[in-house]
């Protein structure tokens, strides 16, 4: 298998636009597999989508190079090629002196060549110096080749390739116009999920328009001459082997449109520890019937009202919760299984106050909007965990407060983050733990091993 790492100079450099329309493109003729460099959900959704095969995380500040290795080599599976895309600029990572979290680290890593994406508005020359910048800044980045994007003419074009294939010795492979319709779907916490943005019409025609913008000038066979064959920089560490033959138990996992923030990795690793996945919609289905269940992150602030009106669903998460039902939420599903959640006023232009009943399994509330979040978390869990005791990298992203009742006991302590109070995060209430933390399942799988255990334990006895 061949492949690459698509970068931006910047954020906003179009970079996500023009990675999706690679991947669908490519994979009319090869099977391929992305990835996602950061702890992100929305732009995963999207490569799947056009690939038709789940797109994989990477991040090398919640993961080890072991761990990183390890994803990389499960996802590619039966692949052609590799196409993993960057988060912001190449170089951006969790400190200013280490480049631990950035994309630049996930291609050393794995040792894929880089192609940046260079914001090219208003600039021609001194695109020039940009790229010798990036292609000298660290020696073990190899940037292979260049795309120019919001090109405004072919001089601007044609001046803006010399100078960089002369200065730089690098070739420049497509330059993308400016137009307005290669810009994505965008809300308050992102782009608009694939799976909600796919519902209307004017979206999908908006993904293929991209398709056909980026088909038309930029060289894939260019492209795929600087992909190099993928081969193991170091020794990956194996983390879906099955642990028997047939899983049993079950567990539920809500997946709708208020709840999809999940990286792809959690439905293997959960099958791989012996359990059965089904998913639910907390909005839509009757309450389901398992031996744990897992509430992700999403929109339930958008969905508030049909979150509500499912009473059976609220009322059965309740009931198991006081049942001791092993029951793992983050952000948006610790926001679902609070007391309420009000909508101030002034948020997405109400003029009163909304407030809408959850599930009540942790006695306080959520409300919308707050001040932005959004970071790296470091902590450690402690004895009240019901999953267990372990140390944790993970990310949080919310515009959201959720106060809960004084004497709620908390599992998590950070070390770096916000997390629900004062650095302290992760609500327990028997065997339910709800963060506003993200794990990812590879890097924290001590977290999901200690859940099918305890689900485990309920459905057997210790």
């Amino acid at each position: 298998m061949k492949g690459l790492l698509i970068s931006g100079d910047r954020s906003g450099s179009g970079k996500t636009s023009i990675t999706l329309a690679l991947a669908a493109l490519l994979s009319r003729e090869a099977t391929v597999q992305t990835y996602k460099v950061a702890m992100d959900y929305i732009d995963p959704s999207y490569l799947t989508a056009v690939t038709g095969r789940p797109c994989r995380n990477l991040d090398s500040y919640v993961m080890s190079p072991a761990q990183m290795q390890g994803v990389f080599e499960h996802g590619a599976k039966g692949a052609d090629l590799a196409l993993v895309e960057g988060v912001r600029g190449l170089f951006e990572g969790a400190e200013a002196l280490g480049d631990a979290g950035s994309t630049a680290s996930v291609a050393k890593a794995l040792d894929l060549p880089v192609v940046l994406v260079v914001d090219a508005r208003s600039i021609t020359r001194s695109a020039a110096a940009i790229v010798n910048g990036y292609a000298g800044f660290d020696p073990e980045v190899k940037v292979a080749g260049v795309i120019l994007n919001n090109i405004r003419t072919a001089g601007h074009r044609e001046k803006t390739t010399r100078a960089i294939e002369h200065y730089c010795g690098l070739p420049v492979i497509g330059a993308v116009p400016r137009d307005e319709g290669m810009q994505l779907a965008m809300r308050h916490l992102g782009l608009v999920p694939y799976r909600e943005g796919q519902e209307g019409d004017d979206f999908l025609a908006r993904v293929e328009a991209i398709q056909d913008v980026v088909a038309s000038c930029i060289d894939l066979d260019a492209l795929k001459a600087l992909m190099v064959e993928c081969t193991p920089k170091g020794p990956a560490e194996e983390i879906f082997a099955p642990v028997q033959a047939a899983p049993d138990l079950r567990v539920a996992v809500a997946y709708d449109e208020a709840f999809n923030f999940y990286y792809n990795d959690l439905f293997d690793l959960l099958g791989a520890l012996g359990a059965e996945v089904v998913t639910f919609s907390p909005i839509h289905d009757p309450f389901p019937e398992a031996d744990g269940y897992i509430l992700g992150g999403g929109y339930p602030e958008l969905y508030a009202g049909g979150l509500e009106k499912n009473v059976r669903m609220r009322e059965g998460l309740r009931a198991a919760a006081e049942n001791d039902v092993p029951i793992y939420a983050e952000c948006g599903g610790l926001i679902y299984l609070t007391d309420r959640l009000v909508l101030r006023s002034g948020w997405q232009g109400r003029e009163h106050e909304e407030v809408y009943e959850m599930c009540g399994v942790l006695p306080g509330e959520a409300a919308i909007p707050a001040r932005r979040s959004l970071g790296y978390v470091e902590g450690r869990s402690g004895p009240a965990c019901p999953f267990g005791d372990w140390a944790f990298r993970g990310h949080e992203f919310h515009y959201s407060e959720v106060i809960l009742d004084e004497g709620t006991t908390y599992a998590y302590r950070l070390s770096r983050g916000t997390g629900i109070s004062g650095g302290m995060d992760g609500a327990v209430r028997g065997n339910v733990l709800a963060s506003y933390t993200h794990l990812h399942p590879v890097a924290s799988a001590a977290l999901y091993r200690g859940f099918v255990s305890r689900c485990r334990e309920r459905l057997n006895g210790p």
